[in-house]
């Protein structure tokens, strides 16, 4: 990006003002809340030049190109979705009809296998299962009344998959592209307990700033996510390249040659070395075991050097200082806070003690924990992990300067976020 476009609010519109004159199709690429501008900012960098910032995810407009694109490149998206239909509903019936009456011709045959997932809120509609099984009976008694024939149901890999979202009496009927949660990369071997979210856990680093330009050390890295999207963002490795399936494979205008060269393209541009090191530490031999395995699931465990090693013993790497980024237990799900108030203190203790000049990205749903560190952050971000409210907590010199932008954590109260969660519900929730 050049010097006059310097982040996601400056390339593109704010949320609400329309962009002038869309080109190709209209996309919305969902993400967590809160990390809509890296999102933009994601897709600015792999190309795409007409962007507007949304709630829970990001328009974007352009070829089935940029499609292919936002599916493989975008680090921090959950879905990307091709909206069909927008229209209101007053009788649960109206729902039906509307979908009824859709040229799904246009995208599919009686052959294709289809899914189709909902989200609702205060909908007229109590039950999502009832509203996505009428979506699939309007689709189907279509081409049964046309063809004598239905299409059959595939919940795993369908050929058309079909997203449903209502919000009162406003829906919008979307082809999901995606599917499957992009966030899942297919590096884990096992499920562990209380996982980092692999999408989150690239926002927390692109938040930081970070793009491969410094070290990376993680002091409890247990199942490697951090590091592993750390080694990835450092060696421009694109995250969906090592997925096997699409939604998008299945459609009628699925242009395999355009696909193939996108993803092509981005794997020439995978760089084979780390310019810095990324380092991963646990306590527990068995989380660095854990470790090793993603780490080759990922493609990477010959570039992030793994330790077995308790908070504060470990020495910095050579070179210049860097981040420490670090998701440690909050007290909720594992640990209890009076336990874990000397594991935040020790985190405090690594920058303004062994590891002075490095950052520290802490990622907490405990702000009492944070405040344990003795550090003042001077940033503060809030976003989802899965049914928590956490808080992102950025301190150090390599903080980025914002020039303006408006964190989205509110202010001097760290509990304000979570009282007003109801409020900041994403339109397209995972």
């Amino acid at each position: 990006m050049d010097k006059q476009n310097k982040g996601p609010h400056d390339i593109s519109p704010k949320p609400g003002q329309p962009i002038d004159e869309p080109t190709g199709y209209a996309y919305f690429a969902t993400c967590a809340r809160g990390v809509e501008p890296l999102l933009a900012q994601e897709l600015w960098d792999l190309g795409v030049r007409q962007i507007e910032l949304g709630l829970g995810g990001v328009h974007f407009y352009g070829p089935l190109e940029f499609l292919y694109l936002a599916n493989l490149g975008a680090r921090t998206a959950i879905r990307v979705l091709l909206p069909l239909m927008e229209f209101e509903i007053y009788h649960q019936d109206d729902l039906y009809e509307a979908v009824y009456h859709y040229p799904w011709e246009d995208h599919m045959t009686a052959d294709h296998t289809l899914a189709v997932d909902c989200n609702l809120r205060d909908s007229i509609y109590t039950h999502s299962q009832y509203a996505l099984l009428r979506v699939k009976d309007a689709i189907c008694d279509r081409f049964r009344d046309k063809t004598g024939r239905r299409p059959s149901i595939d919940r795993e890999k369908p050929l058309i998959a079909i997203n449903l979202h209502m919000n009162r009496n406003q829906v919008v009927v979307s082809l999901d592209t995606s599917w499957e949660s992009l966030h899942k990369r297919g590096y884990r071997p096992i499920q562990p307990r209380a996982p980092l979210n692999e999408a989150l856990a690239a926002a927390i680093l692109l938040r930081a700033g970070y793009q491969g330009q410094m070290p990376i050390y993680d002091p409890m890295c247990g199942a490697a996510t951090l590091p592993i999207e750390a080694a990835w963002i450092a060696t421009n490795r694109a995250p969906g390249l090592t997925r096997k399936w699409y939604a998008f494979q299945g459609w009628l205008n699925h242009d395999i040659g355009m696909f193939a060269k996108v993803r092509s393209e981005l794997r020439e541009k995978i760089r084979p070395k780390l310019a810095n090191p990324v380092v991963g530490a646990d306590e527990r031999s068995d989380a660095v075991h854990l470790s090793h395995e993603a780490a080759k699931l990922a493609g990477v465990n010959n570039l992030i050097d793994f330790r077995v090693e308790a908070l504060g013993q470990g020495l910095p790497p050579e070179g210049p200082p860097g981040w420490v980024v670090c998701n440690p237990p909050y007290g909720v799900r594992l640990g209890t806070a009076s336990v874990l108030r000397e594991t935040y203190k020790k985190l405090g203790g690594l920058v303004t003690g062994p590891w002075r000049g490095w950052s520290l990205a802490l990622f907490t749903a405990t702000p009492e924990l944070a405040h344990e560190t003795g550090l003042k952050f001077p940033q503060r971000w809030s976003y989802p992990n899965g049914a928590l409210r956490c808080h992102l907590y950025l301190f150090g010199p390599h903080v980025p300067n914002l020039e303006g932008e408006q964190q989205n954590d509110p202010g001097e109260d760290p509990t304000a976020q979570e009282r007003n969660q109801d409020q900041n519900e994403m339109p397209y929730d995972d």
